[in-house]
């Protein structure tokens, strides 16, 4: 039983025992913007890379926050405007004239609300574009942001891909930006850790396990996706309690592996855990990732 995590940083701690260099694969660890905030950047530039990572080529940065959720001002301040740099980064320095942020995920379903919540609170502008100009945007520093939560194909009856191709074709922006709840393999790293990529989202990626590619090739357009873990698979976190016991007890190793294999993986198959203060957690940090964008938006 393989343990699920939308995290490259996981997959690729996951070959840490072993002190495997994986070719095609390049890892930076930097302090943030606040002691205590780290940033890791997982780079996979090659197909070898891609291969034994089980994801796309492209920069996958992941910004951890331990103390995020004492929702102390400081920290809050500091991790937006981490999020702030580390989009500039994936964008090489360089803003685009227009961004449409698309916020996905089911607002019904707490764990999964992550999108539709950020895009309540971002600052859109194009109408305001449309009405004034662009000396709008040179006057006050605003960039030309659309944002739409187009819900998940159950709620509308239409494939969530097919919604984001009508609008990117109408609205043709530069860029788009997918926000999206992630499944983690580490119990700690819940709503505490943001991913940031520039390979877009993959199908089975998600806590909706999006069933088509959103990125570059699908839509015609470049793709930046943020992500924040909010649920663990209830099959990773057994299986990590095992292995610790396992380590512990050695002869009991075999034993182990055979629980996960022949007893366990039925009955917790597509069973997700979260947090019991998920429905505080996930408002605060949809905000705080919202204010980070917002910073993005209004920077100069």
């Amino acid at each position: 039983m393989e343990f699920r995590t939308d995290l490259a940083l996981e997959v690729r701690e996951s070959f840490e025992e072993d002190n495997i260099e994986i070719s095609g694969v390049a890892l930076k660890e930097e302090t943030g913007k606040m002691k205590g905030i780290k940033v890791t950047t997982v780079d996979i530039f090659n197909e070898d890379g891609a291969q034994a990572m089980g994801k796309p080529r492209g920069k996958y940065i992941t910004i951890e926050i331990p103390e995020l959720l004492n929702e102390e001002e400081k920290c809050r301040t500091a991790t937006e405007k981490e999020i702030e740099a580390q989009i500039l980064k994936l964008m090489n320095g360089k803003k685009t004239k227009s961004i449409l942020v698309i916020g996905l995920g089911n607002r019904d379903i707490t764990a999964d609300a992550l999108g539709p919540l950020v895009v309540e609170e971002l600052l859109v502008t194009r109408h305001l574009f449309k009405e004034f100009g662009e000396k709008f945007g040179e006057k006050h520093g605003y960039q030309n942001v659309s944002a739409m939560a187009p819900g998940v194909m159950a709620q509308t009856g239409m494939e969530t891909m097919e919604m984001i191709k009508g609008i990117v074709r109408e609205t043709k922006p530069d860029l788009v930006l997918a926000i999206d709840a992630l499944a983690a393999k580490s119990v700690h790293r819940l709503n505490t850790t943001i991913q940031l990529t520039d390979t877009g989202i993959c199908p089975g990626a998600g806590i909706g396990n999006n069933r088509q590619a959103l990125n570059e090739e699908s839509i015609g357009r470049p793709v930046l996706a943020l992500g924040v873990p909010t649920v663990v698979d209830a099959g990773t976190i057994v299986r990590e309690g095992m292995e610790q016991f396992a380590k512990s007890r050695p002869d009991f190793k075999r034993e182990a592996e055979e629980f996960l294999q022949r007893d366990f993986t039925g009955f917790v198959k597509n069973m997700f855990v979260t947090p019991k203060n998920i429905d505080c957690s996930i408002r605060y940090v949809s905000e705080t990732v919202a204010d980070g964008i917002n910073r993005f938006i209004k920077s100069k």
